[in-house]
């Protein structure tokens, strides 16, 4: 099991934000996003949005960074990836 985070790139609310996800259950990530001081408020349905800020302390509690198309592909891998037309 691994928390996979990518490059904060994503313009947003006047910030750039990254995508944190796991490769493996939606349970070990609310864990690691509760660990580490992410609100519940920034899930989105399978990944959390993290303000680019957080990108770094997030890597050094245990997030491996890694290129946002190596995390997409994780995440289909995972089974856990909700398609944007699938949302709501």
């Amino acid at each position: 099991m691994t928390i996979l985070i990518d490059d904060p790139q994503w313009p947003a609310h006047g910030r750039l934000w990254a995508h944190l996800i796991s490769d493996d259950n939606l349970d070990e990530l609310h864990a690691f996003a509760a660990a580490n001081a992410i609100p519940p408020r920034a899930f989105d349905v399978d990944h959390y949005d993290v303000p680019g800020e957080a990108h770094d302390r997030l890597v050094q509690a245990g997030a491996r960074h890694v290129s946002a198309h190596t995390l997409v592909r994780a995440l289909i891998a995972s089974g856990l990836r909700v398609r944007a037309r699938d949302r709501r």
